[in-house]
Parts: C-alpha cells; sequence; structure tokens
C-alpha cells in the first residue's frame, strides 16, 4: 500500500477507494500516512484528519490521562486514547480522543476482538476540537455517537473554551469555561479539571 502526498492538501479530506478497505488494509494505511490520522465513515470512505499540534497534543494528553487515571482507581472498565478505533453499528469506523467500555462489554468480546478495532460503541466518550476541526463538523461527530450508542459524550473545545455534554435524550448542555467537568453515569466519579485547557483572557 502505497503512501499518499496529502501534504497540499487542507484536512479533513476525504478519499473514496474503489473498494472499502477492510480492517486489516485500514490499519496498513494508517500506519504508511503517519502522522495523518484516519477515520472510516458508514460509507466505507476514509476521513483523513491532520495531525495535532503541540498544544492540541497536550490537551488530548491531559484528557485521556485523567480518564485513565480515574479507571485505574474505579477498575469499573477500559479507557482508550485517540490511537484507538471503534467499528460501529452503522459501519463506520471511529476514533474518539478519549474512551471508556465497561468491563462487561469488553470481557464479552473475543480476543481478536479485542486487539483489532474492537466492535462496539464506547458508552463515555470524549473528543476536543483542535484549530483545524470545524465546530459544525465536531457537532455532526457528536450526533453519530449518540446514534450508534454512546450514553454520555463531551465535546472539549478549547478554542471555544467550552464543554458540550450529550446525553441521549436530553437536551445538550454547554459549560462556559468550567473549572471542573463531572460525569454522570456510566462514569460517575469521573472529574475533569478543564480550567487547565482554556486560553488567557
Amino acid at each position: 500500500m502505497l503512501t499518499l502526498d496529502l501534504s497540499s492538501l487542507a484536512p479533513p479530506v476525504l478519499i473514496r477507494p474503489a473498494v472499502p478497505l477492510t480492517d486489516e488494509e485500514l490499519i496498513r494505511f494508517s500506519e504508511v500516512n503517519k502522522p495523518y490520522r484516519f477515520e472510516r465513515n458508514k460509507y466505507g470512505e476514509i476521513v483523513m484528519m491532520t495531525p495535532v499540534g503541540g498544544i492540541g497534543d497536550t490537551h488530548e494528553g491531559w484528557i485521556s490521562s485523567s480518564l485513565f487515571n480515574w479507571n485505574e482507581s474505579a477498575q469499573t472498565g477500559i479507557a482508550f486514547g485517540p490511537n484507538t478505533g471503534f467499528n460501529l453499528p452503522d459501519g463506520s469506523c471511529l476514533s474518539p480522543d478519549a474512551a471508556w467500555v465497561s468491563l462487561a462489554r469488553w470481557n464479552a468480546l473475543t480476543p481478536a476482538e479485542q486487539a483489532g478495532f474492537p466492535p462496539l460503541c464506547p458508552e463515555f466518550l470524549i473528543e476536543v476540537r483542535s484549530r483545524s476541526d470545524s465546530r459544525r463538523r465536531m457537532e455532526e461527530k457528536m450526533h453519530l455517537w449518540l446514534e450508534n450508542g454512546a450514553q454520555l459524550a463531551w465535546l472539549v473545545d478549547p478554542i471555544d473554551a467550552n464543554v458540550t455534554i450529550y446525553v441521549p435524550g436530553e437536551d445538550v448542555r454547554t459549560l462556559d469555561r468550567p473549572e471542573v467537568v463531572e460525569a454522570s453515569e456510566p462514569v460517575a466519579g469521573f472529574i475533569l479539571r478543564a480550567d487547565r485547557l482554556w486560553p488567557a483572557k
């Protein structure tokens, strides 16, 4: 599989392969085209996203490490960082910036399913908006997560300095410059210190 010259294209870029890539082909395609990030939508199209910059990476690292640290204490599930793709019920393969899956659902997967793109939707996930992400596209993606079975999803937006909370069947709530964000079920007890994410006024 060849490396593509994508440097002149403004992300996100939609790639329509003649035949949809298998999971193994998508993994290889992603590996040979680093540092770009790739997801597969429900139509089999590949969505290329730019790598995050320095500040964006520290934001993602802080958020995912916060979830990992909480999960180590709670021991109720498995936490994931931004490099894990999930095969969702609608046929897409998406990679949130941080995610959590309950132990019961994780342990129900086969070793092969755990090693590849897990065929499930995380119960809880966090997406972090970077400067190359349009707010509208990120909001559409959050609704995709809910449609595929997420129970709680957060959109963290360091650019607009807010956190938007998505819960199925409830109105979307946006918190402006919160110091902390406390989670409800299925990860009740998880608290994100968000104040370090916001730019100075």
